[in-house]
């Protein structure tokens, strides 16, 4: 299977070499990998021009943006910088950070279950951290959810679920809209991808609103947003957060913010988000 990868990094001089060197090692070589150097300021352009220059199949585009973090919405322009420096044919299409050691066997394992089974649309591995010298598995990871981080699409999914939205929320609403659009999603608990930076590190008090905004315009009811706000937000391990989520929602109701996806998608997102809750609670 031919895998394209597209790298959004910002000032990833410390990470993305290790990115690049697990993926040149894999068993299956990727077929292109595009790097996006987000208006760094660090030396990560000349390490990623290093490496292509060994490997031709991977390339760098440099992209001027906004310095301000904006989760979302600017990983994803950015990977649509190096997206749209692609060709049609890719089996599978990667949005991967730059800050991720992947195993040897990541894309092998990958096109081994894309090639099993016809119907599945996203699959990957789980993510790792390390903490205190060991590496743990990281508290936002579940079986049911591909991190943003690590998402691989088939091609027929990518496309039918419209691609990536520039939206914070971008990576839950792909998963949601490829269950209405009758994809499976797969995550492998076997393929162990190391995580150099725990999500959400870096966000700011402007960004944590983001996520509220987010449940709104995936049209989460207003109680669907209150359980998802305090279940991330203990997941997250500050409760603080719980009021940051919830007035980012009230927010962007009040301003009547346009939606990720149609009244018909919203009401298979409702009833399903509420059938997951119910299952929780049976015994």
């Amino acid at each position: 299977m031919n895998f394209y990868i597209v790298i959004p990094a910002h000032n990833e001089a410390d990470s993305i070499g290790l990115t690049l060197n697990s993926l040149v090692n894999q068993t299956l070589t990727p077929r292109q990998i595009v790097v996006v150097n987000d208006n760094s300021t660090d030396n990560t352009q000349a390490i990623v021009d290093g490496y292509a220059e060994v490997h031709p199949y991977i390339s760098l585009i440099n992209n001027k943006s906004s310095n301000e973090h904006l989760p979302g919405s600017k990983i994803i322009n950015a990977f649509y910088k190096g997206y749209n420096t692609l060709d049609e044919n890719y089996d599978v299409i990667c949005k991967f950070d730059a800050d991720l050691i992947f195993p040897e066997n990541y894309l092998e394992q990958l096109a081994s279950h894309f090639k099993k089974n016809e119907s599945l649309g996203m699959a990957a591995g789980f993510c790792y951290i390390e903490k205190n010298g060991d590496w743990v598995l990281e508290n936002l990871t579940r079986k049911d959810h591909i991190r943003g981080a690590l998402k691989a699409y088939r091609k027929a999914c990518f496309v039918q679920i419209g691609k990536l939205k520039s939206s914070m929320g971008w990576d839950t609403v792909d998963e949601l809209l490829a269950k209405y659009y009758k994809w499976e999603i797969l995550t492998d608990k076997k393929l162990h991808v190391k995580h150099l930076k725990a999500t959400g590190i870096s966000y700011n008090k402007t960004s944590k609103y983001l996520q509220g905004e987010a449940m709104y315009k995936m049209r989460y009811s207003f109680f669907i947003t209150l359980i998802s706000a305090l279940k991330l937000a203990f997941k997250k391990g500050k409760l603080s957060l719980f009021k940051d989520y919830m007035a980012g929602y009230f927010k962007a109701k009040k301003q009547k913010i346009d939606f990720l996806v149609s009244e018909e998608e919203g009401k298979f997102i409702r009833d399903l988000r509420w059938k997951g809750m119910l299952n929780k609670f049976k015994l």
